[in-house]
């Protein structure tokens, strides 16, 4: 391919993101965002498929042509449902188009090529097996070809209101954001969350988590998420407030995710630690998320009051939930100067986590451990489980809620801001020093959080 052409049909198809979602309403919905590298003249980095805001796959520059062609062609029909008779008109036009690109190469092959692509995006967004040899790869190898993270956290509700009082509906005992002058900033409007929003889609990010503070003690909090339908949206929160109406509400505005934090099984020590008696609220919350048909998960932060973490497990199993987290403590906020009383240690929690791991293998469900460098990487990898990283200013950042772009949602503190979302470009800060160095991290590096501050794990 000459160079002219090849920077020719570079500018045609790097327009930005390109995103369609297939199956939004119902069990197996499908989203695709086809995410451009940098511009490089010399050589072809690849672009980067990312699944429901979860998988992510390298795509060569051919098939992402093809992609970006079949996602424009979908697009066409949007709020339509797509019957045969119009599903085989997208693949018809897409391998059309794509032979005007490539005019040597036979439609037959075309269409070939495209069915092998397609299945197999779709059997991994759904989690099934494919066929197709799929490179894995790591986001922070790639991260010199990013613009942008491909999530941010949204803390659309601060911890106090504008005279300073409490205003979160629960005083967890271990609250990272408690204390921090950034979570307890003066909330941005709709108008400006909306803002924002638009922002974050010009900047090519194309997953958002909604959280806080608890995000469901905001009014627009359904208006905002049915605003943010090109995302992959997600909603963490303590579930005190998931009424029937509230739950129906999020699935029609088309809610991808909802994870809510659940301590314990037993009434009184999740009370305990959440400082509030709302276990029932929070129960009942989970009941009626999953009853609206959302895509439920169960967070558990882990700690010395909460050991016993299998009941718990076998309690969330009964109220109809399959996916489920676990974390240690975050060791700032109030967590800060408890974590020495209430943590635990790596052997602690590494057989925590082996039990849980055995019951979820025999109650199919699926459990992820979510805080990098507290369990050692070769033990986490012998149960067959995800090893945590770091992805601060890389896989995710987030927007503190008067619009401070911070690394990631944990980093409140005074020395945390990046900018502003609206008086700074996001190319900019992007590109600031303190991005660029963590994103610079070596693997190792990344393997444990920055607010570890005890011994080895530092």
């Amino acid at each position: 391919m000459g160079l002219l052409n090849k920077i020719a049909q570079y500018k045609e198809y790097k327009s930005g993101v390109k995103h369609c979602t297939f199956n939004p309403c119902g069990p197996g919905v499908v989203r695709i965002h086809l995410i451009p590298p940098k511009f490089k003249l010399l050589g072809n980095p690849s672009y980067i498929v990312i699944l429901n805001g979860y998988y992510m796959i390298p795509l060569g520059y051919s098939w992402s042509i093809m992609l970006s062609i079949f996602i424009e062609e979908t697009n066409k029909f949007d709020g339509i449902e797509i019957g045969e008779e119009n599903f085989q008109r997208i693949y018809d036009e897409t391998v059309r188009r794509t032979h005007k690109v490539y005019p040597s190469a036979h439609p037959d092959e075309i269409r070939k090529d495209l069915i092998s692509m397609l299945n197999a995006i779709f059997a991994v967004a759904r989690g099934e097996m494919t066929d197709e040899d799929i490179e894995v790869m790591s986001v922070r190898s790639y991260s010199s070809n990013m613009y942008a993270p491909h999530r941010m956290d949204l803390m659309v509700s601060a911890m106090t209101d504008e005279g300073g009082r409490w205003k979160c509906n629960q005083k967890c005992l271990f609250c990272y954001a408690a204390g921090e002058r950034l979570s307890e900033a003066k909330e941005l409007s709709t108008e400006e969350w909306i803002r924002a929003i638009d922002i974050l889609k010009e900047a090519g990010v194309p997953m958002l988590t909604f959280t806080g503070g608890e995000p469901t003690q905001r009014e627009d909090l359904c208006r905002l998420i049915d605003y943010s339908r090109w995302f992959v949206t997600r909603l963490n929160t303590n579930g005190v407030l998931l009424s029937e109406e509230l739950c129906n509400k999020l699935r029609d505005a088309s809610l991808d995710s909802l994870q809510i934090t659940l301590y314990s099984h037993d009434e009184d020590r999740h009370n305990s630690l959440v400082g509030s008696c709302h276990f029932a609220d929070t129960v009942a919350g989970i009941r009626n998320a999953v009853n609206a048909g959302l895509d439920v998960s169960i967070n558990t932060p882990l700690c010395k009051k909460n050991a016993d973490y299998t009941e718990t497990l076998r309690f969330i199993k009964s109220l109809g939930v399959r996916f489920v987290t676990a974390s240690g403590l975050i060791c700032t906020g109030k967590a800060e100067g408890r974590h020495s009383e209430y943590d635990l240690s790596e052997d602690e929690l590494y057989e925590i986590i082996k039990s849980a791991k055995e019951f979820c293998n025999e109650n199919q469900m699926e459990i992820d451990f979510t805080s990098p460098g507290l369990v050692d990487e070769e033990r986490l990898s012998g149960l067959n489980m995800n090893v945590p990283a770091c992805g601060a200013c890389l896989s995710n950042m987030a927007i503190a809620p008067d619009g401070t772009v911070i690394p990631c949602q944990s980093w409140l503190t005074s020395d945390g801001g990046l900018g502003n979302i609206f008086s700074d470009s996001f190319g900019d800060i992007w590109g600031r020093e303190k991005c660029r160095s963590l994103r610079a991290m070596s693997d190792s590096e990344a393997r444990h959080c920055p607010f570890r501050k005890r011994g080895q794990n530092g």
